[in-house]
């Protein structure tokens, strides 16, 4: 708190009139970055963008993010899922938020895409939508312990190439071709 005072110029009372205390301060910077970052990065991506285009574009801008973090410190949200909240439940319901929105975003673009016939119906969007939040956390994970541009977008081509996936009665003749580099 000390540095927080000391780089904002102001006193402590200050801070903690306008957050309370710092687990007040801890969950609006959390908030904060909930709608800054994701939130941002959604509503952008689902206004300009197709569904299958859209979920691409959301791995690409992750991984591109991850890469430009010179202290490989990860993403907030992530981090404080894995480590923060057993200290600080109160963050609990806004990792949960992040959570279910994440989810959400990727159901409505497995759901938009399989209607429109640009994401396979192979598997459930309910599924596809797990695997894709569950997708995310793993690259978020792997870009601190391993931030290699070449692991995180491996990790991602295999589960683009299962939403491009044939549809369940094609024969082998029909099957999609390897999927292509993650373009940037």
């Amino acid at each position: 708190m000390r540095d927080l005072i000391d780089s904002m110029g102001i006193t402590g009372a200050s801070l903690y009139n306008a957050f309370g205390d710092k687990r007040g301060l801890y969950r609006q910077a959390l908030a904060h970055y909930l709608e800054s970052t994701f939130g941002e990065r959604v509503a952008r991506l689902e206004s300009t963008l197709g569904p299958r285009q859209a979920i691409e574009a959301f791995f690409v801008e992750i991984i591109d993010r991850s890469m430009s973090d010179a202290l490989h410190r990860g993403c907030l949200m992530v981090n404080s899922a894995l480590e923060a909240v057993a200290d600080a439940p109160e963050a609990q319901e806004i990792v949960d938020d992040f959570l279910t929105r994440a989810e959400a975003f990727f159901s409505r673009c497995v759901e938009a895409g399989q209607a429109d016939g640009s994401i396979s119906i192979l598997h459930s969007a309910r599924d596809l939508s797990s695997l894709l939040l569950g997708v995310l956390l793993g690259i978020r994970v792997l870009a601190r312990a391993r931030p290699e541009r070449a692991l995180l977008e491996s990790v991602i081509r295999p589960v683009l190439g299962l939403l491009d996936a044939a549809a369940p009665n094609a024969d082998a003749t029909s099957l999609p071709t390897p999927v292509m580099e993650i373009q940037r």
